[in-house]
């Protein structure tokens, strides 16, 4: 697998050059944040099975020897990167925006793909439930670029809806917003916010020029992405002035502390699990992750607590490794110095994936009361912003 050619593509020797088995604008593999990813696998008769993201989709892709590919259609846009073949099928484990994660069987059968569902997630009960589905927007930042945000209206929203909104910054910074069923925004856009994925310069899935861009830049064009999606939803209407929130986690959050370091959108702020300092980050980072996370550095640095002019809270874990509790004592210490408003979160026992850990609810109420205080009208009801609503 290499990115020679401006994309991750699977590429194979054939005695006397390096070939890619076929071209693809589309990433064939995902960000490598984890090992052990696999996102394609070989069938028994030399085919190749591989999952491809493009933007926040994901699609099943069959190569036959020859180079000759074909899409498998399936009713999922996110595929996880554990593809698994056997026999003439393939294990995989994918979802959509109203399909909770599923474990799936694709037979590649003569007349065509036949899916068997092996498992389904314990929340995968949807019917009779109200969800937001997102909507794709596409807005431009500068002359040369253009950035996508998924926006998960209010649920039951109709048509003309407008709401505080919390734009929400990825982790990685090289991850991406994925077409999937996101309960965490259900859990917003059921009280009454719209949420916002913004894949900013630097995300996965848009090419390696628009990833490497980040490198250097890190804290200034990703704010930048957030800050133009959020001026974007506020001129247009959708969003409700005063009532604008940014959050992400992990590399996500720095993303998130550096925009509460601007006058803009924003009128307040969540970091879950942030970077503080890339320069410590780079350290801390498990090892085999360390040379992408030195070629970040040099963008906007360090985040100073007297750089901050919007309330922000910390939501940190006592034992997380990746970026350390440390950091945020030390933030949420010069900010009670300074008289700067700000609310500190320690989750004992929890390390660098709140997200997964048992108290994911506590996080999110936290989150949650953070917005409602600094909600800008109507007494910080969110609810009563929700225009137009569906029946």
């Amino acid at each position: 697998m290499s990115d020679r050619s401006g994309w991750w593509n699977l590429f194979r020797w054939n005695g006397q050059e390096v070939q890619a088995v076929v071209p693809v604008e589309g990433e064939c593999v995902a960000e490598p944040w984890e090992l052990g990813y696999a996102s394609y696998d070989f069938l028994d008769d030399g085919r190749i099975m591989m999952a491809v993201q493009q933007g926040p989709r994901h699609r099943l892709l069959l190569v036959d020897p020859s180079g000759a590919a074909t899409s498998v259609e399936l009713p999922y846009t996110s595929i996880k990167p554990y593809v698994a073949a056997h026999g003439t099928a393939v294990a995989l484990i994918a979802s959509s925006p109203t399909v909770a994660p599923q474990v799936a069987l694709v037979h590649l059968a003569a007349d065509g793909p036949r899916l068997e569902v092996l498992a389904r997630s314990e929340h995968a009960r949807l019917a009779g439930l109200a969800v937001s589905t997102p909507t794709e927007l596409r807005v431009r930042v500068a002359d040369d670029r253009e950035v996508l945000a998924l926006v998960y209206p209010p649920t039951g929203a109709g048509p003309g809806w407008r709401a505080p909104v919390i734009v929400r910054a990825h982790p990685g910074p090289t991850a991406s917003c994925l077409l999937r069923l996101d309960w965490q925004a259900q859990f917003f856009t059921s009280r009454g916010f719209a949420v916002v994925d913004v894949d900013y310069l630097g995300s996965t899935g848009y090419g390696r020029a628009f990833r490497e861009s980040l490198y250097g830049r890190w804290g200034v064009d990703d704010v930048d992405d957030c800050r133009a999606v959020a001026e974007h939803l506020l001129v247009t209407g959708r969003a409700v002035p005063g009532g604008v929130f940014i959050r992400g986690a992990s590399a996500g959050g720095y993303t998130a502390l550096h925009a509460a370091t601007q006058d803009g959108p924003f009128a307040a702020a969540t970091a879950i699990s942030a970077i503080v300092d890339p320069d410590r980050w780079a350290t801390t980072v498990p090892r085999f992750q360390r040379a992408h996370a030195l070629r970040l550095r040099s963008g906007a640095g360090r985040v100073h607590a007297d750089a901050i002019r919007r309330p922000v809270l910390l939501v940190h874990g006592t034992v997380d490794a990746v970026a350390t509790v440390d950091d945020a004592r030390d933030l949420a210490a010069q900010l009670t110095r300074r008289g700067l408003p700000h609310e500190l979160l320690l989750l004992d026992g929890v390390g660098h994936y709140v997200a997964t850990s048992g108290h994911a609810g506590a996080a999110l109420e936290a989150e949650l009361a953070h917005y409602r205080s600094w909600t800008g009208e109507a007494g910080g009801d969110p609810g009563c912003y929700t225009a137009a609503a569906g029946s």
